[in-house]
């Protein structure tokens, strides 16, 4: 029986220093775990403190081996499993280019109200869309603009918080 791959959202909060985020990177390629997604941005800037969020896969073992080996690094102040958790929001920003004449351009209009994306970008022949939201909803737009005429993507990846009262 194989083992079971599970998908986990992790939150590191880390100082905000040169070669942090290096070191947490250093410990998934050194051992060769796949990061799928990666932030990281200041959360206090008067404790000089950054939250790092990664999404991986493994086994459990495997994911209980990159959380204790996160919370063994000199500058990791706290490491939480949102997955494990419970109830948590995940977000990603999307800016999607879609080149298209005619019917094409207003059906990709169209589908971008449906999905709430925003034109932040428009010229006769192409449009830029921001979209904001959980990771399969994003999915989903990009593929139906793909047939429309998809040119680029870029993506930021996965920002997650738990629901609640209680902080990282």
């Amino acid at each position: 029986m194989d083992p079971i791959i599970e998908k986990h959202t992790i939150s590191v909060l880390v100082d905000n220093e040169p070669g942090v985020l290096a070191r947490v990177i250093g410990l998934f390629s050194g051992r060769g775990y796949n990061i799928e997604s990666l932030t990281v941005a200041e959360t206090d800037a008067e404790q000089k403190l950054s939250r790092i969020t990664v999404v991986t896969s493994g086994t459990r073992m495997i994911i209980e081996q990159i959380k204790a080996q996160l919370d063994r690094l000199v500058p990791v102040h706290k490491v939480r499993d949102l997955t494990d958790e419970g109830p948590h929001i995940e977000r990603e920003l999307a800016l999607i280019k879609v080149a298209g004449t005619g019917e094409r351009r207003i059906e990709a209009l169209r589908l971008a109200d449906i999905f709430k994306a925003r034109v932040v970008d428009a010229t006769l022949t192409s449009f830029v869309f921001e979209m904001t939201g959980a990771v399969d909803e994003l999915d989903d737009f990009i593929g139906l603009m793909r047939q429309l005429g998809l040119v680029d993507v870029s993506r930021t990846g996965i920002a997650a918080i738990s629901k609640g009262p209680a902080a990282l």
